[in-house]
């Protein structure tokens, strides 16, 4: 045995009492070593990294509802289809719209006989005009040669102050030819357009029937994920405007994130977010910051908060961040699932 004790014969060779005597120190060294290691690395990536549990997935949704009221009269689409921009979704009464598109015809026929009535009006107060300009130059000269022969003696005042009459008759039938003209012209106005106003007017009431009629049938604006069709019943009154059913589009997903003020500081769009989704906890989606909100999320609610009072205590608040996805998921991406996000706000992270 040596002086610590340990066997040096041959039974013991001595890489192995080395071993013996190291394993202890190496231990007792290694383990500050790593908590220091450990230390280095938080101190390193610590401020880089911001991340919430306050975020979900988005997208774009559109409420369908009809421009016309009227009964539903078919329904093409069932809960959760899928369908293409320009598929039909539901049919309403047609009759009612038919009707008056045929009333609104009615009118445009009715508005050319009147125009054509006008147009007649006015070429006859054309005549007029004429005749009674030659009327007044035949009258002219027959008071002329009478006011001469008055001036000579040769005739009577009696026939002077006829041809006088007559002349001033003949002026003022030619002011009411003109005034006939003018009247058959303002009622053919053509009211700014090529067409007499009164035919333009029945022309765009039957454009109106044409669009309400076109109506009745009721199509996707955009391709998506048909939603809320348990309100497209066949027999239901819809009114105009009302929505009836929901489409979630396919123009892609986005993931809203309600970041603390506090994580903000180094924060910028452009910088990589990686998103997990509680759905699928095994699926990684990556991404980047591609806005950040213009204002709290208290700031834009239906009743924000009132902090001019003695009450008032100070709340973090919250900041949407949007998040695109940079490639499509694995898996489908459904509207409103939870997601937990986490930033990259390094500045050479862009």
């Amino acid at each position: 045995m040596n002086d610590m004790g340990f066997d040096t014969t041959d039974n013991q060779p001595l890489d192995k009492i080395r071993r013996r005597i190291w394993s202890p120190r190496a231990l007792m060294l290694s383990l500050p070593l790593l908590l220091a290691l450990g230390g280095l690395y938080l101190y390193l990536i610590s401020g880089r990294y911001v991340s919430t549990d306050n975020a979900y997935v988005s997208q774009n949704k559109v409420s369908v509802s009809s421009t016309v009221a009227g009964v539903i009269v078919e329904v093409k689409v069932r809960e959760n289809m899928r369908v293409k921009r320009g598929d039909v979704l539901f049919r309403i009464e047609a009759e009612p719209y038919e009707i008056a598109l045929r009333q609104a015809e009615a009118k445009v026929a009715a508005a050319r006989v009147n125009v054509a009535g006008l147009q007649t009006n006015i070429a006859s107060a054309g005549v007029d005009i004429k005749t009674a300009k030659d009327e007044i130059a035949f009258a002219a000269a027959e008071f002329e040669r009478q006011t001469t022969l008055m001036q000579r003696g040769f005739t009577t005042h009696a026939r002077y102050q006829e041809a006088q009459l007559a002349l001033q008759k003949a002026r003022e039938e030619l002011n009411a030819a003109r005034t006939d003209a003018a009247r058959a012209r303002s009622a053919l106005g053509t009211g700014g357009g090529t067409a007499p106003a009164v035919l333009q007017e029945a022309i765009a009431e039957r454009e109106k029937a044409a669009y309400d009629l076109s109506r009745t049938v009721v199509r996707a604006p955009l391709s998506g994920v048909v939603s809320q069709t348990d309100r497209l019943q066949v027999g239901t009154m819809i009114p105009a405007g009302l929505p009836a059913v929901s489409i979630v589009a396919d123009d892609g997903s986005w993931v809203e994130a309600n970041f603390k003020e506090t994580d903000l500081d180094h924060m910028a769009v452009g910088q990589p977010a990686e998103v997990h989704l509680d759905a699928y906890p095994s699926l990684r989606i990556t991404g980047h910051v591609a806005s950040i909100g213009a204002g709290t999320g208290a700031e834009f609610s239906i009743l924000p908060a009132q902090n001019a009072n003695g009450n008032w205590v100070k709340v973090t608040q919250r900041v949407p961040v949007r998040i695109a996805i940079d490639a499509g998921a694995e898996r489908p991406l459904i509207a409103g699932l939870s997601a937990d996000v986490k930033v990259d706000t390094q500045p050479d992270a862009k």
